[in-house]
């Protein structure tokens, strides 16, 4: 039996979204919306403690129906074997939620009188080590930290910015931000791996802060376990809603330049010690100066690409194969537009010239700046309905958008500003389609899907 132990009370319970074909869930006659009480007699916290709980040979469920009739299922399988269940959140009990004061936190930076969840500032270590979300380490209790040892979380995402204590302190605002050179002697310790980022703050954590603070984070990339596995060096982002004296400064090409030059030597030095670059800078300081992305073999295993650190390189490769078999040309004309931030059209003209070659069919790339945000050059993903709108207005869109997914809020069609989909849709008068990927693009567009 597992020894799990839990002490925090408030725990929801885990609700039921999907049931895998073919799976044991399946097999048992679960249903959606059916809710998980107990495993061997534990609520699970989490999606982590669930995992935990069932990798047992022997379980026992109990289970609330959406009828309000409780079950006991008792199980017996594999340890390995999965349920193959799915639930509507990761947490099934209270966020662990931010408690620094960043000036360039992105959630204070937006406009007031939007939906609840987009103020919610996460900085929890589940999230971290489910999804690779970043957290600071400023708000861990002691049981927390157990627990991270314990179950061991590995790898967790960070948040660092700064090494030297009182710059770490002035960024978050946070006296408990001092710490963190003795986590990572903690970490170091357990034996726990760990991802950093730095959102650098021109004049404030650039220059030699920057150079101290990825050195810093070096060391603990040494030896026979290497406690820093990777870094990011990501441009603070700055909207129009901010406050004006918050003594912030936009990332500019002579900037962005700077970084570039600063990183890519010490990246040489990293390289020829210990046969990695360790730290890597995100897409947007090539795109802010007008230079060229490194190749993408130049990010190794792309160890933090979902922190847009050679997203842009894969993602090109990707379409370089989805574009490969392309058919000479089409029964039906069609045309049809795709939409991404102004920050990475340039990039993705070429893919698009090369559909463009197809007969009887046209594709309109739309790169869009967000007078919403107040940011001319801006990523995808930060488009909102009201840039959209606004960008697209007397554009020839064609018989159909396609859409990136990125700029909704996942499992919703629902844009950051609040604009549904159908509202988009109809104001622009023109069929919307969602993409996933290069491949779900290209098939899209062509008609395939």
């Amino acid at each position: 039996m597992s020894t799990l132990k839990i002490t925090k009370n408030k725990i929801k319970p885990a609700v039921v979204a999907s049931i895998e074909k073919g799976s044991i869930g399946e097999e048992l006659g679960f249903e959606v919306g059916d809710q998980l009480l107990s495993i061997n007699g534990v609520k699970p916290r989490d999606l982590i403690d669930y995992k935990f709980l069932i990798a047992e040979e022997n379980i026992q469920l109990i289970i609330l129906d959406e009828k309000g009739k409780k079950h006991t299922v008792d199980i017996e399988k594999d340890c390995d074997d999965e349920l193959g269940l799915a639930f509507t959140e990761a947490l099934f009990d209270e966020l662990k939620q931010c408690n620094n004061q960043c000036p360039f936190c992105f959630i204070d930076q937006q406009p007031s009188g939007k939906r609840k969840s987009l103020y919610l500032k996460d900085d929890d270590y589940r999230l971290s080590f489910l999804y690779g979300s970043y957290l600071t380490l400023t708000n861990l209790s002691e049981q927390d930290w157990l627990r991270i040892d314990q179950q061991r979380l590995s790898p967790l995402f960070v948040s660092v910015h700064a090494t030297e204590p009182s710059l770490r302190s002035k960024l978050l605002r946070n006296p408990k931000a001092i710490d963190l050179l003795n986590q990572l002697a903690w970490f170091s310790e357990k034996r726990i791996q760990i991802h950093a980022q730095i959102v650098v703050c021109p004049q404030i954590n650039d220059g030699k802060a920057l150079d101290k603070t990825i050195h810093d984070l070096y060391r603990f990339a040494q030896g026979n376990f290497p406690v820093v596995l990777s870094v990011a060096i990501v441009p603070v982002g700055l909207t129009r809603f901010r406050p004006s004296n918050d003594g912030l400064i936009p990332v500019d090409s002579f900037c962005a330049t700077q970084i570039i030059n600063q990183v890519e030597s010490m990246q040489k030095m990293f390289y020829k010690s210990m046969g990695s670059r360790f730290a890597w800078l995100s897409d947007e300081w090539y795109l802010i100066a007008q230079k060229p992305l490194p190749s993408l073999n130049s990010y190794e295993d792309l160890p933090q690409k979902e922190n847009g650190v050679g997203s842009i390189r894969s993602f090109l490769r990707a379409m370089d194969e989805a574009t490969r078999n392309l058919p000479i040309k089409i029964d039906q004309n069609k045309t049809c537009s795709w939409v991404v931030g102004k920050l990475v059209e340039n990039e993705l003209q070429k893919p698009c010239n090369r559909l463009n070659k197809i007969n009887n069919f046209i594709l309109h790339l739309y790169g869009l700046p967000s007078p919403y945000w107040g940011q001319e050059q801006i990523v995808t993903g930060l488009l909102t309905g009201q840039d959209l709108l606004k960008g697209l207005q007397g554009k020839e869109l064609g018989d159909e958008l396609l859409l990136p997914s990125v700029m909704l809020r996942q499992g919703e069609k629902i844009f950051l500003d609040d604009m549904t989909l159908e509202e988009l849709s109809s104001s622009l008068n023109v069929s919307v389609r969602i993409v996933y990927d290069a491949q779900d693009i290209v098939n899209k567009a062509l008609g395939k899907a």
